[in-house]
């Protein structure tokens, strides 16, 4: 008789195997999930930026949730600089990827099958208006940068700031000064005083009321 038939009975032995069977299944299905994928994407761009880019000049701020003017608007990564804030959407995505800036919802197509998704220049575009709003720096200070992670590959012609890899060399590339050192302190203060605090709270709350707004374009 070994060890694991003296402490646990066959019985025993049986419900621990479901136990691990159900925790295995609930490990996959959440690797397999869009937060996990979004998660894992902002982890990638985040690592990037805080390992190429100056943090005495480019000051990164992470995963902020900040209410907005139909509840909450929430960004995956902030950086200010003198040379502007940039405002970065990321996506994990596999799959080819149709869209120009002026579509309110672009396409995702894998193995012919096709995915809606809203277009992320404009869902960029509220966030500036919010974080303008929040630190009175006009908008036109914004920078508006979309990343795609993943094993996709656009199938339209995209704008500059629509990015699969060079992301940093983007942001590198603006160099006209736009805030002064004063404002930069200014708007990272103003920013921390305003978000959200990050919990499972906050992020069940707003992707609620994601689905309340899109329910109500629909009706």
């Amino acid at each position: 008789m070994n060890y694991i038939t003296t402490f646990f009975p066959p019985t025993g032995q049986l419900f621990l195997g479901f136990l691990a069977l159900i925790l295995l299944l609930i490990i996959v299905s959440y690797l397999k999930s869009s937060h996990f994928k979004g998660k894992a994407g902002e982890a990638i761009v985040k690592l990037s930026i805080n390992s190429k880019l100056d943090p005495n000049i480019y000051h990164l701020i992470n995963d902020v949730t900040l209410p907005s003017f139909d509840g909450t608007t929430q960004i995956d990564h902030l950086i200010v600089s003198i040379y502007g804030i940039f405002v970065i959407e990321t996506k994990n995505m596999k799959g080819w990827i149709f869209g120009n800036k002026h579509n309110k919802t672009w396409t995702q197509t894998i193995y012919k099958r096709s995915y809606t998704f809203q277009n992320p220049l404009h869902q960029n575009y509220k966030h500036i208006k919010v974080l303008s709003k929040i630190t009175g720096i006009e908008e036109n200070k914004f920078h508006s940068i979309i990343v795609f992670i993943g094993d996709s590959t656009f199938k339209t012609t995209m704008p500059d700031n629509v990015l699969d890899r060079g992301w940093v060399d983007y942001i590198s590339s603006k160099k006209d000064l736009m805030l002064s050192t004063n404002l930069v302190q200014d708007a990272i203060e103003r920013i921390n005083s305003q978000k959200l605090e990050a919990s499972f709270k906050t992020n069940r709350e707003h992707i609620e009321q994601l689905r309340a707004n899109r329910n109500r374009l629909k009706s």
